[in-house]
Parts: C-alpha cells; structure tokens; sequence
C-alpha cells in the first residue's frame, strides 16, 4: 500500500485555564481545535478546581510559566492561530503581551475570561485593566458574554442595542473586532423589533455591525460553550478564513453541539457530539 500524502495541518495555540472536568479550558479548546484540523498546542495559566456544579478554587501559574511554555512551542512550531482564555493576573497577562509582539504571533482571539457563571472571580481588576489596555489592542477579535462586556463597559445589556453600543465601547479601548456573546440576553428583549426566539450575537469589525442570529436553543445552560466558540474562531482563522466567516462556521458548530449537550455531571450539561 502506498503512502497517503496529507497536508500539514495548522498550528492552533491557546492560552488559558486547566478545567480537570475537561469542560472548559484548554480541554474544550483542544477538543474544538481538533474539530476543525488544527494541530492543538496549549500553554496553561491556571490550575482551577471545578467541575459542572462550579468553580472552588485555583492554583495560578507565574509568568515565568506561562513563558516557558510559549517559548517551548514557538520555537518548535509554526502558529498559525492563537486564543487566549483565563488570565489571572496583570504579570501574566503583560508576558503574554511580550511575546505576541517579540514572536510576531498571529493577533489572537481574546475570550476575557473574568467570572465564572457560577460567580467566582476568575482575575483580579489589576488583570483586567491590563486585559483591557494591553492585549485588547493585540487582538484579532475580543469574544466578550454580556456579563463580560457589561463589566468591561459598565453598561446594563438588555437588547440588541445596547450590545451593539457596548461592542463599539470596547472598541475604543483599541480591539480590532469585538464580538457580544448574545446567550444570556434576557428572553424577548433582543431590541430593534428582533424576535428573542433567536440567539443574536453582534459583530463590530472596525466600525462596521454584522449581526448573527440562530437557533434559540431553551435551556441552554452548558459548561465550555463560551471557549468553545472562541477556540473554534481561532481554528477556522488559522486556515485563512476571514472573521465574519470564521465566527459564521464557529456559531454552527457550537449551535450543534448545545443541542447535543447531556448531563454527564451534577450541573450544567457539557459538549459531547463527536467524542
């Protein structure tokens, strides 16, 4: 039998938690990575004690750390998309800073990961001033929830308008392109005489809106879906689409998902279509 020549698949590398329930983190990053052909590297900012019920704990790794692990896989590899995940503090964020710039690293896609959905503070406010400051600017998408862009912003986010008012806000702190994350958008309140039987979410690439809508799925509530639909971004990027597609493609795959989601767990239910 003669050899079967393939192509050499992209390099995705995400920067993030360690969830041990395999959930969220760098395990979902992993899992969507592989979905979409990319050859998955990871370098972890956080050990977190969680599983589906909730968050109790870390341990968070130093810069020095999270550097070492960077510098072991792009020295080796050639990246070809990156998406960064928890950042616990304004040291590890500022190293990762560094060394997108030093690396010429692909502009990542920025999940700002600050709480989680069961509440606890996943970065201290010196962390995120720097997320905001430092690595928006950096970014090729910031992929904010409306918990998360309601902290960024300081806006209440209740509709389709105000989401498409806090994205332009978080533009002007310096990100290229921010997507609003539209699943917690309270039931029939999507603004502008849209159906909240639909999920929105609201693109604004350098001042110009794309709005996306899909299956509403009723309830919803999953662990990972939000690193998920980040890390499927930075897949499709990382095999030269453009961004509307990118997030076109990534919205699919994770709507399929959350409509197969099961609970495995004694909380919220986790992705498993195609394990």
């Amino acid at each position: 039998m003669g050899n079967t020549v393939r192509g050499t698949p992209p390099v995705a590398l995400t920067i993030a938690g360690f969830d041990p329930s395999g959930g969220a983190g760098v395990i979902a990053d992993i899992r969507a990575f592989l979905a979409f052909g990319c050859f998955p590297t990871a370098a972890i900012t956080s050990l977190t004690f969680q599983n589906t019920s909730g968050v109790f704990g870390f341990s968070h790794q130093s810069a020095e750390t999270v550097r070492a692990q960077m510098l072991a896989i792009i020295e080796d590899f050639k990246v070809e998309s990156v998406k960064t995940g928890m950042l616990p503090n304004r040291e590890v964020v500022a190293e990762i800073c560094r060394l997108l710039r030093k690396a010429n690293l692909p502009s990542p896609v920025v999940d700002p990961v600050i709480r989680s959905t069961s509440g606890t503070d996943l970065m201290d406010g010196s962390a995120r001033e720097a997320l905001i400051h430092q690595l928006f600017p950096l970014a090729r998408v910031v992929t904010p929830n409306i918990p998360e862009a309601e902290q960024i912003t300081g806006l209440k986010i209740l509709d389709q308008d105000a989401m498409c008012e806090a994205a332009q806000q978080i533009r002007k702190m310096g990100a290229r392109a921010v997507l609003i994350k539209g699943g917690h958008l309270p039931k029939a309140t999507g603004g502008s005489g849209s159906r909240q039987d639909q999920a929105i979410d609201v693109l604004n690439e350098e001042g110009r809106i794309t709005v996306f809508r899909g299956q509403w799925i009723a309830d919803a509530q999953v662990h990972g879906s939000g690193c998920t639909l980040s890390a499927a971004i930075a897949a499709c990027l990382g095999k030269g689409m453009e961004l509307e597609e990118s997030i076109r493609e990534a919205k699919h795959f994770v709507t399929d998902l959350i409509s197969g989601a099961q609970s495995l767990g004694h909380g919220a239910r986790v992705l498993t279509e195609g394990i």
